[in-house]
C-alpha cells in the first residue's frame, strides 16, 4: 500500500529545474571537501513532527490532512511506520529519530505500554532491514504525560522518578535492539517555574544520578550509542537546567559526566537562548562536544519554539562551516526537528518542506567548503590577531608574562594602533559566495 501514490522518488535535477519535487542543490553523490554529500549530510526524519504532528498550536486545533488519519490505536501506529519508511525512501533520507511515545500509544499500565512498544519496534526492525534505513537516535518522552508535571529526573515526587527510570531503561533497550547510533536526553520538564518551592541542588543531583544510572545500564546491556544532551532554555518550563551549550557543558563537568556525553544542538533552541546557532556549535566544538544537530529555524518575531524547516542559507552555511571545522559529526547527523506550517496541511507539503531543508543544507555545505578552502574567514581571523604571534603577544600566548612584566611593557608608552575588524566586508564576501553557483 502506498500512502503517497502521486509522488515518486525525489531526484537531483540541478539549480535550474522548475520541478518542485526535485532537489536543486542536494546531490548525494557529489564530492564536497573530500566526501560524498550524503556522508556530510546524514539527514534524519523527525518522527514526531512528520508522522504525529497535526498542526495544532496554542490557539487552534489540528489542521493536517494525512493518509493515515482513518486509523486509530495500534492500527494507526502501524500505518505511521509504513508511511514513515515510504516518505524516507522517496526523499532519500537514510536515518530517523523518535521518542518512545511517538511510535506507540501509552497503555493503562506500564506493562501494556511496553507491550505496545514491542509490537511497533518489531515492525520498525523489519522495515529497517528491508530498506537499509537506520536509527540516528531515540529517546524517552518524559514530559508529555501529566505525571511529569513537576519533571522527570528533577521531579519532586520519588514515585515519578522511579517511573521515569523504568521508562528510560526500556528506551535504552529499544535503542540497542534497533542499533541506534546515538541516544538523546532532552529535559523538557527538567527545570523550574519558581525558586520559591524548588530545591535546585537536589533536583540537579538527582538528574545527574539518572544519567549515571543510564550510563551504567547501557554498558551492562552492551548499548554503545553516543549519549547526547539537547539544550533548551525555556518552554515548557520557565527555566530549564540545560539552558544552552555552555550551561550544559558546565553541568556535565560538575558531575564528572563529560566523558560520556556530547551535545545535540538545535537552531531554534539557540535563538530562544539569545544565541545564534553557530555560537552554540562553536562553544561545543571547542570543548570537543559537538555531537549532532536538530535542523530547524525559529521566527525571530515570535517568542516561542516554532520549529520551522531551515531555509536561511546564511545560517545553514555558517552551521556547516562549524561542522566541517569539527571534521564532521561522527555518529551524529542532521535531524529535521521541524514541522510544516499549520496552513501547509496537505500530504505533499511534507515532501516540499524536506526538499527545501535538504537543499538549504546542501547549499550551505558547498559554500562552507569553499570558504574553508579559500581561507576567507581563517585569513581574516589570522590578520585580526596578528599581534599575538610576535613580540609581547607571543610572550602572552606562550604564558611567559606576569602582571609586573606586562606593566613594565605598558609603561614604555608605545603607541597603540588598532585595525578595523572589517565586519561589513566579511559579510559582503559571504554574500558573494552564497550567490555564486
Amino acid at each position: 500500500m502506498s500512502y503517497f501514490p502521486s509522488i515518486g522518488t525525489i531526484a537531483y535535477e540541478g539549480s535550474r529545474t522548475s520541478n518542485p519535487f526535485a532537489f536543486q542543490h542536494y546531490n548525494p553523490e557529489q564530492i564536497v571537501a573530500g566526501k560524498r554529500m550524503d556522508e556530510h549530510l546524514r539527514f534524519s526524519l523527525a518522527y514526531w513532527h512528520a508522522l504525529t504532528g497535526g498542526g495544532s498550536d496554542p490557539f487552534g486545533s489540528a489542521t493536517a490532512v494525512r493518509p493515515w488519519d482513518r486509523f486509530s490505536g495500534m492500527d494507526l501506529a502501524k500505518a505511521r511506520v509504513e508511511s514513515a519508511f515510504e516518505l524516507m525512501t522517496k526523499l532519500g533520507i537514510r536515518y530517523y529519530c523518535f521518542h518512545d511515545r511517538d511510535i506507540a500509544p501509552e497503555g493503562s499500565t506500564l506493562q501494556e505500554t511496553n507491550r505496545n512498544l514491542d509490537v511497533i519496534v518489531e515492525l520498525l526492525e523489519q522495515h529497517m532491514k528491508s530498506t537499509g534505513i537506520k536509527l540516528l537516535w531515540n529517546t524517552a518522552c518524559l514530559f508529555t504525560h501529566p505525571r511529569f508535571m513537576h519533571g522527570a529526573g528533577t521531579t519532586s515526587n520519588a514515585d515519578v522518578y522511579a517511573y521515569s527510570a523504568a521508562q528510560l531503561k526500556k528506551s535504552l533497550e529499544v535503542g540497542k535492539r534497533l542499533g541506534a547510533d546515538n541516544y538523546v536526553f532532552w529535559g523538557g520538564r527538567e527545570g523550574y517555574e519558581t525558586l520559591l518551592n524548588t530545591d535546585m541542588k537536589l533536583e540537579l543531583d538527582n538528574l545527574a544520578f539518572l544519567y549515571r544510572m543510564a550510563i551504567d545500564y547501557a554498558q551492562e546491556i552492551g548499548f554503545d550509542a553516543q549519549f547526547l544532551i539537547e539544550p533548551k532554555p525555556k518552554e515548557p518550563t520557565k527555566h530549564q537546567y540545560d539552558f544552552d551549550a555552555a550551561t550544559t557543558i558546565a553541568f556535565l563537568q560538575t558531575y564528572g559526566l563529560q566523558e560520556h556525553f556530547k551535545l545535540n544542538l538545535e537552531a531554534n533552541h539557540a535563538t530562544l537562548a539569545g544565541h545564534t546557532f553557530e555560537h552554540e556549535l562553536r562553544v561545543a566544538r571547542h570543548q570537543g562536544m559537538l555531537g549532532s544537530l536538530d535542523a530547524n529555524q525559529g521566527d525571530l518575531l515570535i517568542g516561542w519554539d516554532t520549529d520551522e524547516f531551515p531555509t536561511d542559507l546564511y545560517t545553514t552555511t555558517l552551521t556547516m562551516y562549524e561542522v566541517l571545522k569539527n571534521d564532521g559529526l561522527g555518529r551524529g547527523g542532521i535531524n529535521f526537528d521541524a514541522k510544516v506550517r499549520r496552513a501547509s496541511f496537505e500530504p505533499e507539503d511534507l515532501f516540499l518542506a524536506h526538499i527545501a531543508g535538504m537543499d538549504a543544507y546542501a547549499k550551505g555545505l558547498k559554500v562552507a567548503a569553499r570558504l574553508i578552502e579559500d581561507r576567507v574567514l581563517d585569513d581574516a581571523v589570522d590578520r585580526r590577531y596578528a599581534t599575538f604571534r610576535e613580540g609581547i603577544g607571543a610572550d602572552i600566548t606562550g604564558r611567559r608574562t606576569t602582571l609586573a612584566s606586562l606593566e613594565q611593557y605598558a609603561l614604555e608608552n608605545r603607541p597603540i594602533v588598532n585595525v578595523s575588524g572589517r565586519q561589513e566586508r566579511l559579510k559582503s564576501v559571504l554574500n558573494q559566495y552564497l550567490l555564486e553557483e
